[in-house]
């Protein structure tokens, strides 16, 4: 039974503690966050000891895995320290997104993990649905063909202000991983953005992308629109047809290359429901990060790992710089 703990017990920590409790492959055994109160309230209703200093939880307590869900400025601040001391202590890692909107600390973090040999991963959440998975099934077997373009869209009314940049790093960090999880790493890009009346950031974006593999892409995020149906859509397009896949979890549909029927799943497997609400896909990713520590698995076959989270944030870092130049920004 492998042991966990949680450094930052806001909401999402404790949403990651209920999924690691549902796990019957590990056990919650201590949380931990600079704010007393939090981790007070956390450890009481799980029964578990609480702690304010996450290097005196890792050596007390010597988990096996270590929750990251701190946030911090543009949700990510916080992430590099806990990540760098549960490593150090010889833990495998699940990290919150964005890994870090610091690009050095962010490379500090995974080569620090390859270093160790340890498992680091990032709460990918969108790509650990059934329906993705499915979707991933049929580029892999080639039901698709020749991979061609690829459309993506999510949007949610966010209207915080932070820094300039807010919307670009705190947001697509899943849009991004859920397209190169089906077309590869991302060579180019180039972005325009747009403010909404009375908003300081750029809260609205487009990005055209250029895949090592040839692909090319497209996508548009807002943090200006109501969440309404759907928030999210993929659309994935070959020589042999394409799919759309609605919200991540709601509906996948196939249309075949010269012909007009359209096949649809929808989120059900023989009438059971396989995430029910969004929250289910916390449970599936960090089950998934549970199971592949459990089974010994290769640091580098993690499922949404810290090279992934890493990788997306040079994309996005490549599309501020190319808002900032107006130009086609190389991805470094």
């Amino acid at each position: 039974m492998l042991r966990v703990c949680i450094v930052g017990m806001g909401p999402i920590g404790n949403l990651h503690a209920d999924c690691y409790r549902s796990s019957g492959l590990c056990e919650l055994v201590g949380v931990c966050d600079r704010i007393r109160e939090r981790a007070d309230a956390a450890a009481q209703r799980l029964n578990v000891p609480a702690f304010y200093s996450a290097d005196e939880m890792l050596k007390q307590l010597q988990p096996d895995i270590c929750g990251i869900t701190t946030g911090g400025y543009e949700y990510s601040s916080d992430h590099y320290e806990p990540t760098m001391q549960a490593l150090e202590a010889g833990c495998h890692v699940l990290g919150e997104k964005p890994i870090s909107n610091d690009i050095h600390h962010a490379e500090e973090m995974v080569a620090l993990a390859k270093k160790k040999n340890l498992c680091y991963g990032i709460n990918f959440n969108h790509r650990f649905t059934h329906l993705a998975r499915v979707a991933k099934q049929w580029v892999t077997e080639g039901k698709l063909g020749h991979l061609l373009f690829v459309n993506m869209a999510m949007w949610i009314k966010n209207p915080a202000e932070s820094s300039p940049w807010f919307h670009i790093k705190a947001l697509h960090p899943h849009t991004v991983d859920i397209m190169r999880y089906f077309c590869g790493d991302i060579r180019a890009v180039q972005c325009f953005a747009t403010k909404a009346p009375g908003r300081s950031i750029w809260s609205t974006a487009h990005f055209s992308f250029e895949f090592v593999n040839g692909v090319v892409g497209g996508l548009t995020g807002s943090y200006d629109i109501e969440r309404g149906h759907p928030m999210e859509r993929c659309e994935v397009a070959g020589t042999k047809g394409r799919f759309v896949l609605e919200d991540m979890l709601s509906e996948l549909s196939f249309y075949p290359a010269g012909d007009l029927t359209r096949s649809v799943i929808v989120n059900t497997v023989f009438g059971q429901i396989q995430e029910k609400t969004f929250p289910d896909t916390f449970r599936n990713r960090i089950h998934r990060f549970v199971e592949q520590v459990a089974a010994n698995c290769s640091p580098d076959e993690i499922d949404g790992s810290g090279a992934d989270g890493l990788a997306a944030q040079k994309v996005l870092h490549a599309a501020i710089e190319s808002i900032q130049t107006r130009t086609v920004v190389e991805v470094q």
